[in-house]
Parts: C-alpha cells; structure tokens; sequence
C-alpha cells in the first residue's frame, strides 16, 4: 500500500484496532488478502495497519539479506504461547522420566529416535530408502548400496557426533565437520565435503518442484565472514538483550539454510545445527525428538515458511511460527509414544515377571510380541542398545535357551526370530 494512501486511512485504520495478528494468526499477505477485512477498512488498509502493528515489535538480530537488510522477527502472543510449553515439557515431564529413567531405555529410545531423525532427514533432500530397508541397514551396520542409504548413514552418523560436539563453542571447523560427515560418497564433487563453495564454481540455487528458482543465496566470497558470524549468534552474540535458546535454535536453522554455502546437504546441515543449540540450552529431551519426519509429512509447508520470511521484509516470525508448529507437535508425538511403551512395558514386566531378564531382553521381547516375522542378530541387537558384540550374544543365546527365540544360521551368520505363539510361551515360562 502507498504511503500516502496509508496516511489517508490511518484515522478508520487507529479507530479499528488493528493488531499485528489476523484472527489470532501472523499472517502473510499471500493468505491475509483472500480474508474478509474488519470494520469496513479494505484489504489493503487492513493490511497496512497490520504492518503497523508490527513494526513496534520487530527486533533485529545479525542475520543479513545478500543486499545487506537486516532480518528481524517479532514474539506475538502464539510464539510466547508455544515457547512456555516448551519450557515446560522439553525439559522433561513425569511421563518421560518415569518411561527413560533407566540407562538401557534411554539408549534405545535415542537409537530409535536417531534412526528415524537420520532417515525422515534424508528423505526430505530426496533419499527414496523406505523407512523399513534404512532401519534395517543401521541396525544390522552392512554397508549402504546406493546414494539414499549413503545419506541416511551419513545423517545417523552426524546425529550420533553431535554429543561430542555440544559441549564445545560452534566453530565454522564444527560445521565443516558435520557437513563433510553428511556429505560423505554423496556429491558429485567429492572434494566439496566439509567445505564452502568457492567463488571460481557455479553459486547453488534453491528452486522448487518444477525447477523454478525460488532463492539465490549470498556470494560465495561472503560465505567465510557471514558463518563466522553465524557462529557467534550461536554461541550467544550478536543481540542485544535477551533471546530465548529455542528462537536462537530456530534462527540459527533458518541462517545456514538462507546462506546455501556448501554444494549440497545444506538443509540437512541446519536440522543437524538446530539440535546441536537445542541440546547445549538444555533441552535434553530433544536427543529423543524428530522433526523431520514431520518436515517430511509437508514439505510445502517449510518451504513456504522460508518464502514468507523472504517475501515480507525479511521477516523471520514466520520460519519461527512454523518451527515452534512443528516442534511442538514433534514433542507431542514423543509423548504419545512414551506413554504407549509405558503401558506396554508394564503388560511385558507382567509376562516376565518370574523370569530372571535384563532390560535389554525385555525390550526384544516386547518388540517381538508386536513382530513376530521379527529377525534379529546379533549386530543389531548390539547397535540398538549400544552395548559390545559379547553382551547382545549372550542376551540373544539367553532367550534361545529360554525357549522364547529361535536360532537360524543364515549365510554366515546366525539370526533369531521369535518362536510361534510367544505370547503363550511368556505366559506359562
């Protein structure tokens, strides 16, 4: 709308109340202009008071447009709203410590959530592996046979570094690191992994389904002073006041993806990024929490939040509302889970309550009574539960002797499958 056109109207737009949201959302102009203005003003007007509205509340923090515009973001009433929720169940509620209070669940609940973030991850950068092939592939460790198993390994891989990575400051040499692991047997370029590009190759773009470009990232000649920047905003910098960890997570997801800099993996990098500041703030609960595979579910969706923060002045209330969208169902999700493998570790506890079984054997056997074309060995027995080749053979050879698995020679090695009608088998063992 024209400025002198706003001016014109801005006694009907301060008479009407505009605010900064739209039935209770922060809405683009893509979505605002298909509504029903209130109060007589017309679409633009709302519109125009709307951005009004907002601009009081728009804080800047060091990301910068090629063009050199500050991005800015704002903390309207559904991103404070969703911040408190997860303040107060990402730091762990009674369902969660009761369900992972032991060290052998917690292992497994991480590998599991590990596998699924490292697939859904992948697949949302084009990786076809079904779901059941990948899980198979890291939890039996063969090697992967194609490009998509190659970037769900790389991305199990990264995940798992990153609790060695955490403790430290971000360094660019951190980010490198994590790019070239999930680079790894990926590009085209192989000499591209763990590196920015350079201003002698050809600058990658972003485009959408139809190839059309949506986004063309900062010059490769800015890359090194703009992740170096982005490093300080991660470790704390480069804004004044106070910002909430899980707004810098996201802000810092949305910077590696807008500066593009390595020649492939770039969003893969930033989720990884992303769960590093989550974890370092303290939000332990998220080594279990997968946000891809919602990502995964609408990949529109994401793209559009990018789009939006694009299209309006750079304005980052958009990516953040997505995020926290995501997040929190992603979280809400987990709960769910965790409290169905309550329920069901109690009825399994109830089978085996005569029988003298670790942790571990219980897990199996609860997984069996769910899957009972279930193959085991003893790798992914091994790789489950994060324990030595020795503890998973003894576990396994322990339920044979039981009478609850049975013992195959495939190939070389030995597999174990449930034997038929485990259920009764538990009950009268």
């Amino acid at each position: 709308m024209r400025s002198d056109a706003l001016r014109s109207a801005l006694p009907r737009i301060i008479e009407s109340r505009v605010g900064p949201l739209a039935d209770g959302r922060y809405l683009h102009w893509d979505e605002l202009r298909h509504r029903a203005p209130p109060n007589g003003l017309t679409v633009q007007e709302w519109w125009g008071g709307i951005k009004l509205a907002r601009a009081n509340g728009l804080r800047e923090f060091p990301l910068r447009s090629s063009s050199g515009r500050p991005f800015v973001y704002a903390l309207p009433d559904p991103v404070l709203e969703t911040l408190h929720w997860l303040d107060q169940h990402a730091a762990g509620e009674v369902v969660v410590t009761e369900t992972i209070k032991e060290a052998g669940d917690r292992r497994r609940y991480l590998v599991n959530s590990l596998f699924e973030e490292a697939i859904t991850s992948s697949q949302l950068e084009g990786a076809s592996s079904t779901r059941q092939v990948a899980k198979e592939m890291l939890r039996s460790g063969r090697q992967p046979r194609d490009r998509s198993e190659r970037m769900i390994l790389n991305n199990y891989q990264a995940m798992s570094a990153l609790r060695e990575i955490v403790p430290q400051p971000l360094t660019p040499e951190g980010v490198f690191r994590l790019h070239a692991i999930l680079a790894e047997g990926t590009l085209d370029n192989p000499d591209a992994a763990g590196r920015l590009q350079r201003p002698d190759e050809e600058r990658v773009v972003v485009t959408d389904g139809e190839g059309v470009v949506v986004h063309v990232p900062p010059p490769a000649g800015d890359l090194q002073s703009r992740l170096e920047a982005m490093c300080g905003f991660a470790n704390g910098g480069g804004t004044d006041g106070f910002m909430h960890p899980v707004v810098r997570a996201i802000l810092l997801h949305l910077w590696l993806a807008y500066d593009h800099p390595f020649e492939d993996g770039n969003g893969r990098t930033a989720r990884a990024l992303f769960y590093r500041e989550m974890l370092a703030r303290g939000y332990w609960l998220f080594e279990y929490v997968t946000i891809s595979r919602l990502l995964v579910r609408a990949p529109a969706r994401y793209a559009r939040a990018f789009l939006h923060t694009e299209t309006d002045e750079f304005d980052a209330t958009y990516f953040i509302l997505h995020q926290l969208q995501v997040i929190r169902r992603a979280v809400e999700e987990l709960m769910t889970y965790l409290r169905r493998k309550m329920a069901e570790t109690r009825e399994t506890i109830q089978l085996l309550r005569r029988a003298d079984l670790n942790h571990r054997q219980i897990a199996l056997l609860t997984h069996a009574l769910r899957h009972s074309d279930a193959v085991y060995t003893i790798q992914s027995h091994s790789t489950s539960h994060r324990v030595v080749r020795q503890s998973a053979r003894t576990d396994l050879l322990g339920l044979v002797a039981r009478g609850l698995l049975e013992q195959h020679v495939v190939g070389r090695k030995f597999v174990f499958r449930p034997v038929p009608e485990l259920a009764r088998r538990l009950d009268v063992s």
